[in-house]
């Protein structure tokens, strides 16, 4: 799984890679990302802050973010269908494991991530230390972040230090999006992805006194807050349930800001602020 280097672009005084590489997980089609390598990388290894993309997005939407590796959430794999609705398909993965036959063989974003992409990497011999990672998304890449945050923790691999999310996809097996990706993706449909894909219901069985870092904002005026695609209060009540404060899990509404890039722009200092803290200690 050698890395061909794309491109290359000076930017906070470090530089942005694009990177592509043919991935196993993803049934041999190429995978592309950008890695941003900071200046003082040169003296040694240094944290990543993985950002996950929303639907129809490309590694490229988010590229001015420090510390990050981008992923984009599929290319086209060739399965009859699979572009022809914007909401299921390629650029549509949901950052699942796929256990439906029809797309297992393509559709494996979780593992993608959180394995394949980190050993690619290091394989290559960038100056990355995995020790210190921590995970953030928008929207779908949102409920990627939190979900896969979340398993990290479950599991006990506590993968990632910290997590935050712009206008996530907080109970996806209660949208319409969610449950039109998991009735397609997985054998057991919705019912399966409680187990393991929606954030609301893995928090609501966590005991309130593991450690948890997530920071999550989404915009009152965002039509697909109204539409009740994200549903965030829900997360939030189920942190409020077990027993996490604001300390833990912070939910916040941003007055009159929508979904763009213009709302994460404006909040995300705050989100690479928060990240710093955990990735530096």
């Amino acid at each position: 799984m050698a890395l061909e280097k794309l491109s290359s672009n000076k930017v906070f005084e470090g530089e942005l890679v694009k990177y592509k590489f043919n991935s196993e997980v993803l049934g041999g089609t190429d995978a592309r990302f950008n890695l941003f390598i900071p200046a003082n990388a040169a003296q040694g290894k240094v944290p990543v802050l993985v950002y996950l993309s929303g639907l129809t997005c490309t590694e490229d939407n988010a590229r001015a973010s420090r510390f990050c590796s981008l992923t984009r959430p599929l290319v086209a794999a060739g399965i009859a269908g699979e572009t022809d609705d914007w909401q299921f398909g390629v650029g549509a993965g949901f950052y699942v494991d796929a256990t439906n036959p029809t797309y297992s063989k393509h559709y494996n974003m979780l593992t993608h991530v959180t394995v394949e992409l980190p050993k690619v990497i290091t394989d290559a011999g960038l100056p990355i230390d995995f020790s210190r990672q921590s995970i953030f998304g928008h929207s779908m890449g949102g409920h990627g972040a939190l979900t896969i945050y979340l398993n990290s923790i479950r599991n006990g691999t506590k993968q990632y230090r910290s997590c935050s999310a712009f206008a996530p996809i907080c109970n996806p097996v209660n949208c319409p999006w969610g449950q039109r990706a998991f009735s397609g993706y997985l054998a057991g449909g919705v019912e399966e992805a409680k187990e393991k894909y929606d954030a609301t219901e893995l928090l609501s069985k966590f005991d309130g006194k593991t450690p948890v870092h997530i920071l999550v904002d989404y915009g009152t005026g965002d039509n697909f807050y109204k539409q009740k695609q994200l549903l965030p209060e829900n997360l939030l009540k189920a942190a409020r349930d077990v027993g996490y404060d604001e300390m833990q899990v912070r939910v916040r509404s941003q007055e009159g800001y929508d979904h763009s890039y213009y709302f994460m722009s404006t909040f995300g200092a705050d989100h690479i602020h928060f990240h710093a803290n955990f990735l530096k200690a």
